[in-house]
């Protein structure tokens, strides 16, 4: 598995746009064969900050993620909303294994 965290700071007048993009774009790459999860969080103590969990079966399957329409549009849609530019960390799984993620609606 190939495990993405994506760090994101919106402008407090764009939460509520930033939440709605958001949404529909996980709800549409949930979809796509090669993503095992993709998980929106909103931080407790601090509800401009976001973090997106996105479960990739290869690195490979992270770049056609970046092809689809939905993505696109959901790149262009948030651009203006972030407070600054969004962060990335790259990690490999180590538990569960590769069928544990498997948590399709």
């Amino acid at each position: 598995m190939f495990i993405v965290h994506v760090f994101v700071h919106v402008k407090p007048e764009c939460v509520a746009d930033f939440k709605a993009a958001t949404i529909a774009n996980a709800q549409s790459s949930i979809q796509e064969p090669g993503i095992a999860r993709f998980d929106f969080l909103e931080q407790q103590d601090d509800p401009n900050r976001f973090v997106l969990v996105e479960v990739y079966r290869t690195p490979e399957d992270a770049l056609k993620h970046k092809e689809t329409a939905h993505y696109q549009l959901w790149r262009d849609t948030v651009a203006d909303m972030m407070a600054e530019p969004r962060s990335s960390i790259k990690y490999s799984n180590l538990a569960p294994d590769e069928d544990g993620w498997d948590a399709k609606p």
